[in-house]
């Protein structure tokens, strides 16, 4: 189990980042052969971006239901893009087979929002966490001084 830290704590991140939310929705629960291999697809690539960094991918959370969502962290839009065309990552297999076996056919959902984000255009709190979400894809730091606040954290600037 991760271990809980026990005070408030924020998330100190170095110039630019994205944002990156994917997921999945069940249309049809007893189409298990149909959604599976979609759901299936994500864990060999995010055991494909943790092994290389250099592709920029940071971290992830993820959340599972009806409707799945994944949220990623990203160095850069660019290299986001870059893993999503890459002839020689998992992404484009994944989207073949996808187009090939589900198409517009209605039985399995996906969808992804892509957001960028620039140094002040962010806050984050946690408290009594583990590292989590933004803080655990950065540097998780005490948020306290210049951290102190919400209206704080969105408007500190890097020296």
């Amino acid at each position: 189990m991760a271990e809980i830290i026990k005070q408030r704590m924020t998330a100190e991140v170095d110039g630019e980042f994205v944002v990156f939310l994917i997921g999945l929705r069940i249309n049809h629960f007893w189409k298990i052969h149909k959604w599976l291999p979609v759901f299936l697809a994500m864990p060999k690539m995010l055991i494909e971006l943790y092994k290389n960094p250099e592709m920029g991918f940071l971290s992830h959370e993820q959340w599972f239901g009806r409707t799945t969502i994944m949220v990623q962290y990203w160095k850069s839009f660019e290299q986001l893009e870059n893993y999503a065309k890459s002839k020689t990552s998992n992404h484009l297999p994944a989207w073949a087979a996808f187009n090939k076996k589900i198409g517009n056919n209605g039985d399995v959902g996906i969808w992804h929002e892509t957001y960028l984000s620039k140094t002040g255009s962010y806050e984050c709190v946690y408290n009594n966490m583990p590292r989590f979400g933004l803080a655990k894809a950065a540097n998780s730091v005490p948020a306290t001084g210049k951290y102190q606040s919400a209206n704080d954290r969105i408007n500190q600037k890097n020296s």
